[in-house]
């Protein structure tokens, strides 16, 4: 018998089956291999923030938007490296609740998968960040790099808690929505396509992703306390002014209590909550038990 094969997209109902099945596989992996993947995963989102930055530095002259939408594009190759290439991101990861609530997996094995890819993936971001420290890149550009990477860390951790929650529910809903278009995808260019539009956006927007926020804020934390006095004497810093002293509420206490702990609450609230379990009430809570 010749099997069929379409080129068609699949809907979302065979979507919702996937998902949950992956949800299955993704739980059941064993704790290192998991462990392993989530620290790719960690390295590949922060390969995305290093062209993110690179650009940004670049864009000074252009509208604000303009800037945002040049650095959104070229931040989506760390999905794509996460989706393709194969490793486990607990921000996509937050859709393994649908495979929670249709019963297919216990509350320790989802728990259990959030808590072993968030370590893996703060380790592969944070090491990420120390190597990218060590080749001095930052001091491209005349220290244009360095600057917009220390601005951006800045920012993040300037937020109030609320407002930080809630950039992080809008983040993870597109990011989750992102992962969600590619259980309809046949091909890699399918799933590529299906990446770059909800993952510019959040960016653009200027939405909280946890995980890239485990190498923009670290980034920016190495660069403020182990950066030579070299560094501040090139023409970006000299020309704006800035030293080690203007960049006095980076720290790492800053980091994990007013960015990283409520940009993860808000990221839960987003993916797993408002795209998991709606998708699963909508397509699979009526579905018979296998």
């Amino acid at each position: 018998m010749t099997e069929h094969f379409s080129f068609d997209a699949f809907l979302p109902p065979a979507m919702a089956s996937q998902a949950e099945g992956i949800g299955v596989k993704k739980a059941s992996l064993d704790t290192l291999g998991m462990f392993a993947l989530a620290i790719l995963a960690g390295a590949f989102i922060g390969t995305g923030a290093i062209f993110c930055t690179t650009v940004l530095a670049g864009t000074g002259s252009l509208p604000y938007g303009v800037q945002r939408l040049l650095g959104g594009l070229v931040f989506t190759l760390g999905l794509i490296l996460v989706v393709v290439g194969g490793s486990e991101l607990f921000t996509g990861n937050n859709l393994i609740i649908m495979a929670f609530m249709s019963g297919k997996i216990g509350i320790s094995a989802l728990l259990r998968n959030w808590v072993i890819v968030y370590t893996g993936n703060f380790i592969g971001s944070v090491v990420t960040a120390l190597i990218m420290f060590i080749s001095q890149q930052f001091t491209f550009g005349s220290g244009a790099i360095g600057l917009t990477a220390l601005n951006i860390a800045n920012a993040k951790i300037g937020l109030g808690f609320w407002q930080a929650v809630a950039l992080g529910i809008m983040c993870n809903a597109l990011v989750c929505m992102a992962v969600w278009l590619c259980f309809s995808a046949r091909s890699t260019t399918d799933k590529i396509l299906a990446i770059i539009p909800p993952i510019s956006a959040f960016v653009a927007a200027g939405f909280e992703h946890s995980v890239a926020n485990m190498y923009f804020i670290p980034i920016g934390l190495f660069i403020k306390s182990w950066a030579p006095d070299s560094f501040w004497a090139l023409p970006a810093l000299a020309d704006a002014g800035k030293t080690a002293a203007s960049f006095a509420n980076l720290t790492w206490g800053n980091f994990f209590v007013a960015n990283l702990l409520p940009v993860t609450i808000g990221n839960i609230i987003g993916g797993a909550f408002m795209v998991g379990v709606i998708y699963w009430f909508i397509y699979l809570r009526t579905a018979p038990a296998k």
